[in-house]
């Protein structure tokens, strides 16, 4: 039985990329090594390296200015090392979820943070609007997709500040002005590559300004200097991303990759609007295109199990909801096929048609 994998993260890649890496595990670049087993500062693994962020930059057209890292320690060391590197005084952060709370709570170490909106009254069901950006605020940070609660920043906001982004869960899943940020991080384990690598997208003159001494392995200068090989990086994975990048571009890029993420979630979005079993957990114009978040409908709450066994049995993987909210979420990156969707919405349907 065909499986569809929905899981949130570690999530599903392309088969292109999977295929790829394991040869590569197998052999590497006709060297007879392994890729495991190969030295980074070798020049098969520096071409990978100089080759991923080189198309880091094309598919995202990222102007001249910025450098592209891959780093260990995952979206969570980045939430320590932005207020470290950018944030002198005062910092204002947007909280729409458990991650943000999680940067927020990192900042709080390094200055003063003024968190300008929360949605945490509503268990994080929509985007705050109405808010102020303090212009005398160092940075700026928004979590553009919240993968627990399923709501996502769509548009690249105008910020009267610098403005920083965690992207763990769309990067890639549309166009992205660049020139609106100063630094776009995220874990790459959802859009891009196997756990173990961090992407950031920094501008290179956001940094310096800060009055205090910056270990070596937390400054950004140190990687942009070494080109993200200061340290041993996570060769693995890097060698993964660039897969994920050349089928990216293969694929016909970002702006065809939006217009299948558009559909998929409409797919997914009018069955779970349309089905008497179920309800949708968020406000509709802050739907997540990438985290698809449902929970039964009150008069068939003691269903939730009896679906998830069902979907299960149907080859439906990974689409229980996060612990901490309960209910169903379908991750629908973009490796995701259409196809995948289309499954589960008939599963959702049969269900319906039991009850």
């Amino acid at each position: 039985m065909k499986k569809h994998n929905f899981y949130a993260g570690p999530s599903i890649l392309p088969d292109f990329t999977i295929e790829n890496t394991a040869e590569a595990i197998r052999d590497f670049a006709g060297m007879g090594l392994s890729l495991m087993e190969i030295s980074h500062r070798s020049k098969e693994f520096v071409a990978v390296m100089d080759e991923a962020q080189a198309l880091f930059k094309e598919l995202l057209n990222i102007p001249e200015g910025y450098s592209v890292l891959f780093l260990g320690g995952g979206a969570s060391t980045q939430f320590a090392m932005i207020p470290y590197n950018l944030l002198n005084k005062k910092a204002a952060y947007l909280n729409t979820g458990a991650w943000a709370k999680k940067a927020i709570k990192e900042a709080k170490l390094f200055g003063e943070v003024d968190v300008v909106a929360s949605s945490e009254e509503t268990t994080f069901n929509y985007i705050p609007k109405d808010y102020t950006i303090p212009e005398d605020a160092d940075y700026f940070h928004i979590t553009t997709n919240n993968t627990i609660y399923g709501t996502e920043i769509r548009e690249d906001i105008d910020s009267p500040v610098p403005l920083v982004a965690d992207m763990s869960s769309d990067i890639f899943s549309r166009p992205v002005d660049v020139s609106k940020y100063v630094l776009i991080y995220g874990g790459a384990q959802k859009n891009l590559a196997p756990a173990g690598v961090t992407f950031i997208i920094i501008k290179d003159d956001i940094l310096g300004k800060v009055d205090r001494a910056i270990p070596t392995m937390l400054n950004y200068q140190t990687h942009i200097d070494k080109g993200s090989m200061f340290n041993t990086p996570p060769v693995v994975p890097v060698y993964a991303a660039l897969q994920t990048l050349k089928w990216l571009k293969n694929n016909g890029g970002i702006a065809e990759m939006e217009k299948k993420n558009i559909e998929k979630a409409r797919i997914l979005y009018d069955e779970i609007d349309r089905n008497k079993l179920f309800v949708g957990t968020v406000a509709k114009e802050d739907r997540s295109l990438m985290n698809i978040c449902f929970v039964m409908n009150e008069e068939y709450k003691e269903l939730e199990k009896e679906f998830f066994d069902f979907a299960t049995a149907k080859g439906m993987v990974g689409i229980k909801g996060h612990r901490s909210v309960g209910g169903f979420r379908a991750s629908t990156y973009n490796a995701l096929p259409k196809e995948s969707v289309e499954a589960l919405v008939a599963v959702m349907q049969e269900f319906e048609k039991m009850k």
